[in-house]
């Protein structure tokens, strides 16, 4: 076994929030392949249970614990801490990998929705560092992985969609995980932390988080509808002569184009986070989106918010499969 994870992760044992789909899915599959034993939460049962049920009929030498979960809720997230420590000693790496969309407009949008996205995607990182740093230090050796995103270095999607809350808690998971790195070699010197940036990647984030904000389009209300069609026309669509129904199957279309047309799959990326953290890297841009992104906001920082730098990214081969005018 390896002084920290060079070799592999054989005879670890990581924690891996999110599990059920996308990224975290595959990092479960991964991890467990490699023969680590791999704690998993979501809040989704279904997809949970399919994740698990796909490591065992492939195979895979790693057992699994799943749990129910949602990580913006710290006491179920407590919950899920002591359904690990009765499972195993210590862990050697957790994964905070949990992420929903929503919040986009401070000014226009649901203050539930704005929180609840918040929650997920900063709050489920440090209720999770804070739950299980004591079983990370038991551990010989401990690494975090807590995903950010491209949207952790460049507020937006583009000009015409705001992207307030998601934004503000990937900023925010990106100074965390920057901030750990220097706080564990002074005083938790087994641990590294590392920080993963992905650019557009193959999942279902788009479409779970619509169902888990209530807003699923085959669901959505009247209000909900209204809202969305002025959503449209303010980013220059006209949506006038679109039925609800259009609209409806049109916002479910968006979200398996963003998961089936992605540059990346959930699964490569998976590979790249996993290579960067036997590598000890503590940033790992994830995607040749990721790159070039940020590679443009380095050099042109001034210019990020500019009408036309997502055109400019774009013309580079970056985030293509995102419109600007979603």
């Amino acid at each position: 076994m390896s002084e920290r994870f060079e070799n592999g992760f054989t005879g670890r044992v990581a924690v891996v929030t999110g599990g059920g789909t996308g990224m975290g899915r595959e990092l479960v599959r991964q991890l467990t392949a490699d023969g680590c034993d791999v704690a998993t939460c979501d809040v989704m049962e279904d997809t949970l249970a399919e994740t698990a049920a796909i490591c065992a009929s492939d195979g895979n030498p790693g057992q699994i614990l799943t749990f129910i979960a949602d990580v913006s809720i710290e006491t179920q997230v407590l919950a899920f801490r002591d359904a690990v420590a009765a499972w195993r000693p210590h862990v050697n790496l957790l994964f905070n990998n949990a992420g929903i969309g929503g919040g986009g407009s401070i000014i226009e949008e649901d203050r539930h929705d704005w929180e609840k996205t918040f929650g997920v995607c900063w709050y489920g990182v440090y209720y999770n560092t804070r739950a299980f740093l004591h079983m990370l230090l038991d551990a010989p050796i401990g690494h975090v992985i807590n995903t950010s995103s491209v949207n952790g270095f460049w507020a937006s999607l583009g000009p015409n969609v705001p992207h307030t809350a998601y934004s503000a808690a990937k900023f925010a998971v990106k100074g965390f995980t920057e901030a750990l790195i220097t706080d564990f070699r002074m005083n938790a010197p087994t641990l590294r932390a590392s920080l993963v940036m992905p650019g557009h990647i193959g999942t279902s984030i788009a479409i779970n988080s619509r169902k888990l904000l209530g807003a699923d389009p085959k669901e959505m209300t009247a209000e909900q509808i209204a809202t969305m069609r002025s959503r449209f026309t303010k980013a220059g669509i006209d949506l006038s002569g679109a039925s609800d129904e259009d609209l409806r199957v049109g916002i479910q279309a968006q979200g398996e184009a963003f998961r089936d047309n992605a540059p990346m799959s959930g699964s490569e990326a998976a590979t790249v986070i996993l290579n960067g953290v036997k590598q000890g890297e503590w940033r790992i841009l994830v995607g040749a989106d990721a790159v070039i992104l940020d590679e443009m906001v380095r050099s042109y920082p001034t210019d990020a918010y500019l009408p036309d730098f997502m055109e400019r990214v774009q013309a580079r081969g970056a985030l293509g499969g995102i419109p600007s005018s979603l």
